[in-house]
């Protein structure tokens, strides 16, 4: 149980059911749940409200996981975390007593909310883009001055840069690179949750950005170099956290998201190209995020641009060369192969076997 989605995403296992309060749950939070293993999604809120086309709900479906929805804010203190729970046909039974009931979502009502959500679009990006601009205008020095980046024990200048958020897609598009992670190795760099997608995947971040409160401790433990998102009056929130665990940070001040602030790091300190998994670019995404505007994200591509590349861009445009070991095998499954196709034609096997007579009186002689 909690009414934060991504923190209780870090400690769900297997099995479990997931109670949260999630308003229009979003995709990046739905992946979380199904990656983790979660049997069925119990939300005291809507799930999906029809205000813009959040992905949540088609993701859960999708992958099997049922979800009772609008149970009611009373849950939260009906259930405790550890129960024993049963859900069936939209009700949420413990010890064969009804808790509490709501609707169970379908694929048909999901489709009928997103169609109706699709016709509203048009009213959000309007607000969207007005809260953009009048963002701009104090954002706008993003593009004229450096930003004050701490000296990094990580080196980066020359290097590509892997930049992953845990956004919807991330391990996908991730496992779709592993080619290029291999032969490339590039430097990389954890967004908050992102980093445990790293993880997930098999690699070992070597910077973490963020305020912290979707990385899971393990993700801080790591060994990677923590770079700590703070308010642009110098406030932050993550850092009581860190510091409880005897973790020392560098802290940057920011307006921006956490994204935006990895995305500068990577491209002020030089890396050759960035490559960005995960990230948040269009409409839907930063209302999956509830941000307002999206005028840092703006002005942070439009700066880094020329470096920047998309995962599933580079997954079209790189292959990777074969490894080592694939190639040896390959050699020997033709070796064999040819070899056999020799043995056992007669008319090959009757000349080798001449030439090695031939072969063997000479050296008699």
């Amino acid at each position: 149980m909690d009414a934060r989605t991504k923190h209780l995403a870090l400690r769900l296992q297997p099995g479990e059911i997931a109670v949260i309060s999630h308003r229009d749950i979003d995709g990046s939070c739905a992946s979380d749940l199904v990656a983790r293993g979660a049997v069925a999604v119990i939300n005291a809120e809507p799930s999906i409200t029809g205000k813009y086309p959040n992905l949540g709900p088609h993701v859960l479906l999708s992958a099997g996981v049922p979800i009772v929805d609008e149970v009611g804010a009373e849950v939260m203190s009906l259930v405790r975390e550890g129960d024993e729970l049963e859900v069936a046909e939209g009700k949420v039974f413990r010890n064969g007593a009804c808790v509490c009931s709501g609707r169970a979502l379908t694929a048909d009502t999901v489709s009928q909310c997103m169609e109706a959500a699709k016709a509203n679009l048009h009213l959000q990006l309007r607000g969207f883009v007005e809260n953009t601009l009048s963002y701009i205008m104090a954002e706008q020095e993003l593009l004229a001055e450096p930003r004050q980046i701490p000296a990094l024990d990580t080196s980066v200048s020359g290097r590509h840069a892997l930049v992953v958020v845990r956004g919807q897609g991330a391990r996908e598009d991730l496992a779709a690179i592993r080619s290029y992670v291999r032969d490339i190795k590039p430097v990389l760099i954890g967004v908050d949750g992102g980093a445990d997608v790293l993880m997930e995947a098999g690699y070992t971040p070597d910077i973490i950005v963020g305020d912290m409160d979707s990385v899971s401790d393990r993700g801080l433990r790591c060994g990677a170099e923590l770079v700590l998102h703070a308010y642009a009056d110098g406030r932050a929130p993550g850092l009581e956290r860190l510091q409880a665990q005897g973790l020392s940070p560098k802290i940057i001040p920011s307006v921006g998201t956490s994204e935006d602030i990895a995305l500068l790091l990577a491209y002020e300190k030089g890396a050759e190209l960035i490559v960005a998994v995960g990230t948040h670019f269009s409409l839907v995404d930063f209302l999956d995020k509830a941000r307002g505007g999206m005028a840092s994200t703006f002005l942070t591509r439009l700066k880094v641009g020329s470096v920047l590349v998309d995962a599933k861009g580079v997954n079209r445009l790189y292959r990777g060369a074969p490894s080592p070991g694939y190639l040896v095998a390959m050699l020997g499954v033709a070796a064999v192969t040819i070899g056999m196709i020799l043995w056992f034609a007669p008319e090959v096997r009757a000349y080798l076997e001449a030439l090695w007579a031939k072969v063997t009186v000479y050296i008699a002689r």
